[in-house]
């Protein structure tokens, strides 16, 4: 039976970045994926990254048939597509990818960094011995051999699915459920337009609660007369077949006439602050696998690309002091949620006021009035607080519409957006300390259900 250090399930973003550090301490490190190694990296995907998150990382911007366009900024539309917000900050730019040559060259950085990649192979089980993951029970889809692989830390990088996540026992520690409320199923195709019809520097998100309930539906600029263009819904009860909206809903609109697939398909991703725990004895969750998702625009790749980094880091301090614990990586937490996760906890409360309470009348209402700012937005997509400037003049025009209840829900939100992500940055140091923490985020969440929750 081959023993490793570290065994990385999924070689996505945050698994490669986790194998790469990991390995680059020092470490034996097994990196398997159920893709043959050609395959890794296609992924359907929104494509865009914020160059940030490059940074952070120390990762190389991408170059060359990577990259596909620089963008500058988003444009965002309320539904009567009357109001347009143009966010952008001097300086600061983001890129849409080849998301395959992008997942490539991951592959390729954390393999010659010394990891033994496994491709063509799926994790069955965790094996656990003692409320302590041991390793993988895998098995090899080209020979059709089982195998169980033993490692001091076992990572579930494996994306929505979490093939170990779902099957750990509770004593572990982990955070197992994923309530189909805060998922968000998606579809996406590249299309070549006839005509070039947009910006090349600005990708565009169009909210409409009617087409995309609970979600947006994008046109992201690729180049050479290519977009990516999809739509995601929330899946809420009844939600609507995303492709069905999207052929019914955007390629009607003149600017796809004439236009061309190239590729398509769904997914789908949880959009809600992160696991409230991600490690337990012997593992640790990232990615899509523990929710480091954008809770508003659903994103993954720069706080992936983050939450890989900082285990792999993790476990390199762990295991240098022989403990793979609980404890011993339990400081893993408390970095992400430094890093991004009381962020992506503030955010998931202004998820829930757009979800809960907010519908087409109502966006309309706020963008045209700027009861939220282009400057709002930026400073909430930086982590920052949500600061309302509602005078006795905003609330007359609103009262006069009707719309006070908006008004009133959203200064609720602003200010649980602040408490969740001052709690988080209070995140526990220890795991004594854990379940007092997550006692009061259970009730956090369920006030802001009751707060921003829209009254019939």
């Amino acid at each position: 039976m081959e023993k490793f250090d570290v065994i990385v399930v999924g070689a996505g973003t945050a698994g490669c970045l986790t194998a790469k550090t990991a390995a680059k301490a020092g470490l034996k490190v097994c990196l398997l994926d159920s893709k043959k190694r050609e395959k890794i990296g296609e992924k359907v995907c929104g494509d865009a990254v914020g160059k940030h998150h490059f940074d952070q990382v120390g990762l190389a911007v991408p170059k060359g048939e990577e990259l596909r366009t620089r963008v500058q900024g988003v444009n965002v539309y309320s539904p009567d597509m009357q109001t347009v917000f143009r966010v952008k900050e001097e300086g600061i730019y983001g890129f849409t990818i080849n998301r395959y040559i992008f997942g490539q060259r991951l592959l390729k950085e954390a393999v010659d960094a010394g990891a033994i990649l496994l491709d063509s192979t799926i994790a069955i089980d965790p094996i656990i011995h003692e409320s302590f993951v041991k390793g993988v029970a895998t098995k090899n889809l080209k020979a059709e051999k089982r195998t169980e692989l033993k490692s001091r830390v076992v990572v579930d990088a494996s994306g929505f699915s979490a093939v170990l996540r779902r099957k750990l026992p509770p004593d572990i520690g982990v955070d197992l459920d994923v309530k189909n409320q805060d998922v968000a199923a998606l579809y996406r195709e590249i299309r070549v337009l006839a005509e070039p019809k947009m910006d090349p520097e600005f990708c565009d998100i169009y909210v409409d609660q009617t087409v995309s309930p609970g979600g947006y539906f994008w046109i992201f600029p690729e180049g050479e007369n290519r977009v990516n263009v999809g739509l995601g819904v929330s899946m809420t009860k009844g939600f609507p077949n995303p492709k069905e909206q999207l052929y019914r809903e955007v390629f009607s609109k003149p600017m796809f006439k004439g236009s061309r697939i190239l590729t398509g398909g769904a997914w789908y991703v949880p959009t809600r602050r992160s696991l409230d725990c991600m490690t337990g004895n012997g593992i640790i969750v990232i990615g899509d696998s523990a929710c480091q998702v954008g809770p508003i625009h659903g994103g993954g790749i720069g706080s992936s690309m983050m939450g890989g980094k900082l285990a792999g880091e993790t476990i390199a301090e762990a295991l240098e002091k022989g403990d793979g614990s609980r404890r011993g990586l339990w400081q893993y937490n408390a970095k992400y949620m430094q890093a991004y996760g009381a962020k992506q906890a503030g955010l998931d409360v202004f998820r829930l006021f757009l979800l809960e309470g907010v519908g087409n009348e109502e966006i309309n209402y706020g963008m045209k009035y700027k009861l939220i700012t282009q400057e709002d937005l930026l400073r909430a997509s930086r982590g920052e607080d949500l600061r309302l400037n509602i005078t006795e003049k905003t609330r007359r025009v609103f009262r006069g519409f009707g719309q006070l209840s908006l008004l009133m829900r959203l200064r609720a939100a602003a200010k649980l957006l602040k408490e969740m992500k001052t709690h988080y940055l209070n995140y526990p140091a220890s795991p004594e300390d854990f379940p007092a923490w997550q006692n009061k985020t259970h009730k956090l969440v369920e006030e802001s259900y009751k707060r921003l929750k829209k009254k019939k």
